[in-house]
């Protein structure tokens, strides 16, 4: 399965990518975790030792350079459109765990709305390999945008899960989302809630996003925001909670179902 989470930031999607990771693992799977948020936090997520040395692909400059045949750091300029990159996961990714290994991609951070620059190529290029060439279960943590996904591996993404919580900036940036994978023909997108208080704030969700459709509500729980501010898994939390979490990895496993 090919699977992509995203949301506003301080939702909870790194939590929910993170249990999503252990969880498949569980179950006998071997699972590829991507960091693709520039402000990457997968590897604290997923309780990773020494995960702030952690050097992300696109500070790889040498590396860049190599593939992209550009100058280190340039912006502009001639540079490969299609680099090689079908031997990277093999070369970068860490094993953190039985069946999961995490690569961070890192991100480019400039002014505007991106940019067609040597990073953001290798990273593009990247993912549509390890959408379209792995054959493990590969689990993404992406920003709000998903301007690393196109319309090449729309296709083969199994589902976009969009983290929401009770609140309209969180529902604001859920609808912007489902716009932007429109524009590249991705379909699958549904909604986890997070942070759900009781019915009330379910109700809420529900009405305000009636055009998707749920996997399921996670309960408001201080073990999972404690564990956030630590920078680790919440391996203590509550059993209500824990049931929350495998019902929306049940669900996301059974799209494969619907969608083979």
């Amino acid at each position: 399965m090919k699977i992509a989470v995203s949301g506003k930031g301080g939702v909870g999607k790194t939590t929910l990518s993170a249990f999503l990771v252990r969880w498949f693992a569980s179950q006998g799977q071997n699972v590829l975790a991507i960091d693709a948020d520039p402000d990457a936090n997968l590897a604290h997520g997923l309780g990773t030792k020494g995960a702030s040395q952690l050097i992300p692909i696109t500070e790889m400059k040498d590396l860049v350079a190599e593939r992209t045949e550009s100058v280190p750091g340039s912006f502009g300029g001639f540079f490969k459109m299609n680099p090689k990159v079908d031997d990277l996961p093999e070369k970068l990714a860490v094993t953190i765990g039985p069946g999961i290994r995490l690569m961070v991609m890192g991100g480019v951070k400039k002014g505007g709305m991106g940019c067609v620059c040597p990073e953001s190529v290798l990273l593009k290029n990247l993912l549509q390999h390890l959408i379209l060439r792995r054959d493990e279960v590969v689990v993404m943590d992406m920003e709000a945008g998903i301007e690393h996904l196109g319309r090449a591996t729309s296709k083969s993404v199994d589902c976009l899960i969009v983290v929401v919580e009770p609140g309209r900036r969180s529902i604001d940036t859920a609808l912007k989302i489902k716009d932007l994978a429109g524009d590249i023909g991705l379909q699958r997108v549904f909604i986890a809630g997070n942070k759900i208080r009781s019915g009330k704030d379910e109700d809420f969700l529900r009405g305000a996003l009636s055009d998707f459709p749920f996997l399921g509500f996670i309960p408001y729980d201080d073990q999972i925001i404690d564990a956030d501010l630590r920078g680790i898994f919440p391996e203590d939390m509550a059993a209500q909670t824990l049931a929350a979490f495998e019902e929306i990895a049940q669900n996301v496993m059974n799209l494969k179902e619907r969608f083979p």
